[in-house]
């Protein structure tokens, strides 16, 4: 398929996806969103394709949220069902790790708290400025951002649409890594270790901690066997894989299936 706005590379079980607008800080237009949201739609899809990386291409901006141009010529803030970049409103099974390389505002940072990982530059930025233009952050920003990092950690950023850089969002929390430099080789890293895992466990794994968050322990503990990734697992072959290649002291081989 191509693409105007932007790159979708596959290597092994990765899949990359970069935000290919630096001309205008990868900010996002009704066309970007599609795209993003098909190329989710493809990975999601794809038996092969394990885990993703989001970034954004050039030095400055992972993305800067919606493209207030086109909204401000007519052109409106329609997302895709999936959500602000094909992701925030998307149930994705597979893990998806953001390699943040600069700017991450508004929609751009709610598509780092849709991820799984967040790896950063020691340059990047991240805000949810939408009070200052009269908008707020209805792309799961408002939601997200209080669970990752605490309520008045969230008010002080949502409520004046502060900055905070990479360091500070480390300890804050919702920040993994930060590096000085390759973002998208130390992304490539966090997604090599999670693919020495089996697929089928990383998989029921991530749905069981996320359902589990507005679910109360003994709900949880009861329902959990019933989640598909966690059903798919019990019944793959990676399952039987996994004990078998443990107690024959060598490396799984996962099929994720």
């Amino acid at each position: 398929m191509t693409h105007r706005y932007i790159q979708v590379a596959r290597e092994g079980r990765l899949t990359t996806v970069t935000i290919a607008r630096p001309e205008a800080h990868n900010a996002l237009n009704a066309e970007a969103h599609e795209e993003l949201a098909a190329a989710f739609d493809a990975f999601a899809a794809d038996a092969e394709q394990w885990v993703a990386i989001i970034t954004g291409a050039g030095e400055k901006a992972f993305c800067a949220g919606h493209d207030l141009k086109q909204q401000a010529s007519g052109g409106g803030m329609a997302t895709p069902p999936s959500g602000f970049a094909g992701l925030t409103a998307r149930d994705m099974a597979k893990p998806v790790i953001a390699a943040v390389n600069g700017v991450a505002m508004g929609g751009g940072f709610e598509i780092v708290l849709a991820c799984d990982i967040v790896v950063a530059d020691a340059r990047a930025v991240f805000a949810l400025p939408e009070p200052k233009v009269g908008l707020a952050a209805l792309a799961g920003g408002l939601q997200r951002l209080p669970r990752v990092i605490g309520l008045k950690h969230a008010m002080g950023m949502m409520l004046t649409g502060r900055r905070v850089g990479a360091a500070e969002g480390q300890r804050l929390g919702f920040v993994n890594e930060v590096v000085e430099g390759d973002v998208l080789g130390a992304a490539r890293r966090w997604a090599d270790e999670i693919l020495a895992c089996s697929p089928m466990s990383v998989r029921a794994t991530k749905e069981a901690v996320l359902r589990g968050l507005d679910t109360p322990t003994d709900r949880f503990l009861a329902k959990q066997w019933d989640y598909p990734a966690v059903a798919a697992m019990m019944a793959s072959q990676d399952a039987v894989e996994g004990p078998a290649a443990f107690a024959e002291k060598r490396a799984p081989l996962w099929s994720g299936r």
